[in-house]
């Protein structure tokens, strides 16, 4: 199945902003950032076509999986 990924603020830095891959079926948001080295207490937002889930959902084809860093300020 193929699944594009984007990525956003700082988790672009040395990977990529939008980049779509094939993966088996069966895959998880938690396997996607597990791939990318993505630490997980940085993690802030994870969506599949816009709507928010959680790194246990698994993946379908065509999706689009969105991951956002913490965002930090006042």
């Amino acid at each position: 199945m193929n699944v594009t990924l984007k990525l956003f603020a700082t988790f672009r830095t040395g990977r990529f902003t939008v980049e779509t891959r094939e993966y088996v079926q069966g895959k998880t948001v938690r396997d996607v950032i597990e791939e990318l080295s993505l630490p997980e207490d940085d993690i802030g937002a994870t969506l599949i076509n816009g709507i928010h889930v959680e790194e246990e959902c698994e993946l379908k084809d065509a999706d689009t999986l969105s991951i956002f860093p913490l965002v930090g300020g006042g």
